[in-house]
C-alpha cells in the first residue's frame, strides 16, 4: 500500500517568487489539476515555480533532522518545555526506545521523501512532452542533473537517520513503491543516481533555465553545480569507505586547499519573510531557558584544545540550564542569526574528507590537510604519531570542531564504530545506532 502520509500529492508546497534575493517564498498546494496542466504544457515559468517549490521542501523539518544527529551524536541537549522526547528517547533513557510512530522520525523523514516525490514529479514533466520550443536541449539536461542531484541527497539524509534498517530507493511510482535496501545498496543507488545526475550537468549548457536561490550564488550553472555534486559523491564514497573515489570525485569538486575558502559551498538560506521559513537552528542567548533552548554537552569544551577558535559555536550562559537531570552552561551558538545560511556541503567539509582518504593513501598529505584546518582554527601543526589509528583520532576531533552541529557527529562515530565513546551523562542512558523505519511505511 502506498504511504500515504509521504506521497499523497499536495504538489509542491511552495513557488519561487524571483526578486533581486531570490527568497523563496511559500503559496498554496497546487492542485492535480495544475499537475496535469504541466504534465501537459510546462512553461519555462512553469518550471521555475516548480524548482522553489523543491528549495522550499528541502527545508522543511530540518530543524528535526539535525536534532536527532545532534542530540543523538552528544552533541547538545535539545530543551523543551513541550516535548520530553529530547531528553527522554533520543538519548536512550532506560525502558525507552525510539518510537517509530512519532515526530523525530516521521517528520524528518517524511519531508525528504516529500521532496523526493516532487522532485520526481518534475522530472517526469521534463521526460514526458516534447518542451522543444520552450528549452534547449542542454537547458533540459541541466535541468535533470540539479533534479537528480536533489534527490540523491535527500534520501542520503533519511538513509542517515534509518542506517541499516535502509530506505526505499525506487519511488518513482507511487502506486508501486520498490522495497526498502539495504544501507550498503542505498548508498550504491544514491551515488550511482549522482553520477547520473553528473552527466546530465556536464552537458548542461551554460546555465540553468530558472534561478536558484542565494545559497548557490557560487554553484548557480550547471558547471558550477557539477562540482557541488562531485563534492557530494565524495561524501557518499566515504560513508562507502572508497577512498580513491573520495579523492577522485574531490578532485573535480569545488575543493580548495586555501584555509580561507573554508566557507566555499552550497547553502540552505533563510529569511524572516512571513511566507519563507527561519533558521531552525537559531534561538538567541539572551534570556534562553529550559523551555525551548540547545544547550552545548559539556564534554565539547573539556575535550578541546587551547586557543581552539572554533568554541565560538557557543557562548556562555548567564546562569546554568537544568532539565531532565541534565544541565548545561553554554548555549549553542553556531548560527548567529535567525537568517543565516545552514550548510548543505562546503569547503571545511571537503578538506576534512581530504584528509580522511589520504590517512589511507598517502599519511603525509593527510597531515598537511589536518593543519590546514588546524591553523584556520588558530591552532599549531599536528605533532602526533602518523599511524593510522593516530590519524583517525586526529581527523575525527578535527570533524568534531569544524562541523559542530552540522549534522556529522553521531554519522561519524558510528561509520568508525565508536559510538561507545560519546558520552553519556546519566546511567541509564545509551547511544542509538539507527531510527526505526516510521510504522507509516506499512511494510
Amino acid at each position: 500500500m502506498m504511504k500515504k502520509y509521504i506521497y499523497k500529492i499536495l504538489f509542491l508546497t511552495s513557488l519561487l517568487l524571483v526578486t533581486n534575493s531570490c527568497e523563496v517564498e511559500e503559496y498554496s498546494d497546487l492542485n492535480n489539476a495544475e499537475v496535469d496542466a504541466f504534465q501537459d504544457n510546462l512553461t519555462r515559468g512553469d518550471l521555475q515555480d516548480l524548482v522553489g517549490g523543491i528549495l522550499y521542501s528541502s527545508r522543511v523539518r530540518l530543524g528535526t533532522y539535525f536534532d536527532d544527529t545532534g542530540v543523538i551524536g552528544r552533541e547538545y541537549y535539545r530543551f523543551s518545555g513541550s516535548e520530553p522526547r529530547f531528553t527522554g528517547d533520543l538519548l536512550g533513557r532506560e525502558g525507552l526506545m525510539l518510537d517509530n510512530n512519532t515526530f523525530y522520525i516521521t517528520a524528518p523523514w517524511g519531508a525528504r521523501y516529500r521532496t523526493v516525490k516532487n522532485a520526481n514529479l518534475i522530472l517526469g514533466f521534463l521526460e514526458g512532452q516534447d518542451l522543444s520550443a520552450q528549452f534547449s536541449e542542454a537547458e533540459l539536461s541541466g535541468a535533470r542533473g540539479f533534479l537528480k542531484t536533489f534527490i540523491a541527497y535527500e534520501l542520503l539524509l533519511n538513509l542517515n537517520l534509518t542506517y541499516e534498517n535502509g530506505i526505499r530507493l525506487d519511488v518513482d511510482d507511487e502506486n508501486n513503491l520498490g522495497p526498502f535496501v539495504s544501507r550498503t545498496e542505498a548508498l550504491s543507488g544514491i551515488r550511482s543516481l549522482l553520477e547520473e545526475g553528473a552527466g546530465d550537468l556536464a552537458s548542461g549548457g551554460d546555465s540553468f533555465p530558472f534561478i536558484l536561490s542565494s545559497g548557490f550564488s557560487e554553484f548557480d550553472s550547471p558547471d558550477s553545480f557539477l562540482e557541488a555534486n562531485k563534492a557530494i559523491s565524495a561524501r557518499v564514497a566515504a560513508y562507502q569507505e572508497d577512498y580513491p573515489a573520495v579523492l577522485s570525485f574531490l578532485e573535480d569538486s569545488f575543493l580548495s586547499l586555501d584555509a580561507t575558502e573554508l566557507n566555499n559551498g552550497i547553502f540552505y538560506n533563510f529569511s524572516l519573510d512571513q511566507t519563507d521559513i527561519s533558521n531552525p537552528l537559531f534561538f538567541a542567548v539572551e534570556g534562553l531557558t529550559a523551555g525551548n533552548a540547545r544547550v552545548m554537552q559539556p564534554s565539547f569544551l573539556t575535550d578541546a584544545e587551547s586557543g581552539d577558535e572554533r568554541l565560538d559555536k557557543v557562548a556562555e550562559l548567564d546562569a546554568p540550564i537544568t532539565q531532565d537531570n541534565l544541565s548545561g552552561t553554554y548555549a549553542v551558538f553556531r548560527y548567529k542569526s535567525n537568517t543565516d545560511d545552514i550548510p548543505i556541503i562546503r569547503n571545511e567539509e571537503l578538506i576534512l574528507l581530504y584528509a580522511e582518504a589520504n590517512i589511507f593513501q598517502n599519511p603525509d598529505e593527510a597531515v598537511s590537510a589536518l593543519n590546514i584546518i588546524r591553523n584556520a582554527a588558530g591552532l599549531d601543526d599536528y605533532d602526533g604519531a602518523t599511524s593510522e589509528t593516530a590519524l583517525i583520532d586526529e581527523m575525527l576531533m578535527q570533524r568534531r570542531y569544524s562541523l559542530y552541529a552540522e549534522g556529522h557527529r553521531w554519522i561519524d562515530m558510528r561509520r568508525y564504530d565508536r559510538l561507545d565513546e560519546l558520552p553519556t551523562d546519566r546511567p541509564e542512558d545509551d547511544v542509538f545506532v539507527q531510527f526505526p523505519i516510521p510504522l507509516t511505511e506499512n511494510q
